[in-house]
């Protein structure tokens, strides 16, 4: 179990997305079978929005786990499905020998109206992982963010809900992105007095492109620092230096976590696997 391996070693970890399209599969698992060559100690799988894709979810998941002989952790959210459409993903995810999920609530579909949005049958990622340990048998992992959902009122509210996800049941968080490491120590510290104790990963995706800060980070609510817009404004017309700057400003973040404490790295890797081993060359020359 992914739990245990924690107490024995530093991770690394990795973070991947099914394609889109039925045709691209053959491509996405040539991307694995690189990703597999760096030795991750796991894989997650992205679901779909409002579970619009768990099927490739679990494909991708068990091509991962059995073919691959790493383990996978299959994304799972509640807030486009009923109670018997996740057990019927969770009976899937079981039948392929993949045994751990990150349970979130996920985005709203665009196209679930009001009245669909507040009679779901889950409020919260914590109520579905509640469901989910009296149901079935899965491991399962939170999502945390260093500085707080945009959603929550307060880092108050947003630990208190960390808190009621480790109750349910998650045996370790992986952060949303981030990309000042003070906010992630300053949150680590708030995280012990709330009486967080499982392990907690460090979410890092590597900006490799001007477009990602209108897309992925923006939507993260994850602060740009200034050495980063500082990258933006120097390479952002040129995009083999924008790439080359923002793997190096990933590696800086990852190498002063590493220093400082910080056990557990998971990387955003958008899929791109000479990327992902440039990372890890560098961390762990």
């Amino acid at each position: 179990m992914i739990k245990d391996m924690f107490e024995n070693k530093r991770s690394i970890s990795f973070e991947v997305f099914p394609p889109k399209k039925d045709g691209e599969f053959e491509k996405a698992f040539e991307v694995l079978d690189r990703m597999a060559l760096l030795k991750p100690d796991f894989i997650s799988v992205t679901y779909g929005a409002g579970g619009s894709r768990s099927g490739r979810t679990v494909e991708i998941a068990s091509y991962i786990q059995n073919q691959l002989g790493i383990d996978a952790v299959a994304h799972m959210t509640c807030v486009g499905n009923k109670k018997e459409e996740l057990l019927q993903v969770a009976d899937a995810l079981r039948k392929n020998n993949v045994k751990h999920i990150l349970a979130l609530r996920g985005d709203r579909p665009r196209d679930m109206s009001d009245e669909q949005f507040t009679s779901r049958d889950f409020a919260h990622a914590s109520d579905m992982m509640s469901f989910l340990k009296e149901h079935t048998d899965l491991h399962m992992a939170g999502a945390c963010y260093p500085e707080k959902h945009f959603e929550s009122f307060s880092m108050e509210s947003d630990l208190n809900n960390l808190k009621k996800k480790q109750d349910a049941g998650a045996e370790f968080f992986i952060s949303q992105l981030f990309f000042d490491n003070d906010f992630y120590y300053g949150f680590l510290e708030k995280a012990a007095k709330k009486g967080i104790t499982v392990p907690i990963c460090a979410g890092i995706m590597p900006i490799t492109t001007a477009k990602q800060i209108g897309t992925t980070v923006t939507l993260s609510g994850s602060t740009i620092p200034k050495a980063l817009a500082d990258i933006f404004a120097a390479h952002g017309d040129n995009p083999e230096d924008m790439r080359k700057a923002g793997i190096d400003f990933a590696i800086r973040q990852i190498r002063d976590l590493q220093e400082n404490g910080v056990d557990d790295i998971h990387i955003y890797t958008m899929n791109k696997p000479k990327m992902a081993a440039e990372i890890m060359e560098a961390i762990y020359r």
